[in-house]
């Protein structure tokens, strides 16, 4: 799939761009700012580890006081920006707020900002806490993410953030194995994955569909997701680390 393709697919030429849920939001927003050949911003709401040392991107960190100043100057003599705020807790730094983001990609004049708009603690898979997603005002494109690798496996705390949540959610149970149509439900609920997205566009991911079962798990629960809502037309299967990370396009 070449780059414009990639981009197109998730809605991700323009506009504030947000990763959702489990199992790869991170992955996923560097690997699109590094395909868009625009002026591009990276950043979070919540908390997030230091960015990546290869990431080419000019880094900011700053109180919120001062955030908007500092971005904006930053964006002066550099295509693309990431930043956060300055305090820390157990290596990640605070996010920014969804206000501000907003703000500062348009006095800024970036093509796109890429958002983490929650939190996982590297799980596989999550439902959303009361407060959750800590989207941007206009944000365009939400894209929710979960782990094949949690298709299969039992649901504990080993791969999931918040599984009572999760169980109460999608009818799965603590100790047995998630199935499809759990995570079909959860990314078709309103209360799941889909919490707060209205009205932007929505293009769910399944992500780590490393191998043969991974897929049919995944395809089973896209098929499944897409009969149970009509908020979204497509659910991608990939392995965004590889070097042609998209799997199968699942449509309606």
């Amino acid at each position: 799939m070449t780059v414009e393709a990639l981009l197109d697919l998730f809605c991700a030429r323009a506009g504030l761009i947000c990763t959702v849920g489990a199992g790869g939001k991170k992955t996923t927003l560097y690997r699109l700012a590094a395909l868009h050949s625009g002026r591009v911003a990276l950043t979070s709401t919540v908390f997030i580890p230091p960015f990546p040392k290869d990431l080419q991107a000019t880094v900011i960190r700053a109180p919120s006081e001062q955030v908007v100043a500092a971005v904006c100057e930053a964006a002066r003599t550099h295509r693309a920006v990431a930043y956060t705020g300055v305090v820390t807790k157990k290596g990640r730094f605070e996010g920014v707020a969804p206000a501000l983001v907003k703000e500062i990609h348009e006095r800024a004049g970036f093509d796109v900002t890429f958002v983490k708009a929650d939190g996982a603690r590297t799980r596989m898979i999550k439902a959303p806490a009361d407060d959750e997603p800590q989207l941007p005002p206009g944000t365009r494109c939400v894209i929710p993410i979960v782990s094949a690798a949690a298709i299969g496996a039992p649901l504990s705390e080993r791969i999931a953030h918040r599984p009572e949540r999760l169980a109460e959610l999608t009818g799965a149970e603590i100790g047995k194995p998630l199935k499809p149509e759990h995570v079909a439900v959860l990314l078709s609920s309103e209360q799941g994955l889909l919490k707060g997205c209205d009205p932007a566009h929505v293009v769910p991911l399944i992500n780590m569909v490393d191998d043969a079962e991974r897929r049919e798990f995944a395809r089973t629960a896209a098929q499944e997701a897409l009969r149970l809502s009509h908020r979204f037309d497509v659910v991608v299967l990939a392995s965004m680390r590889a070097a042609d990370p998209v799997v199968e396009v699942v449509r309606r």
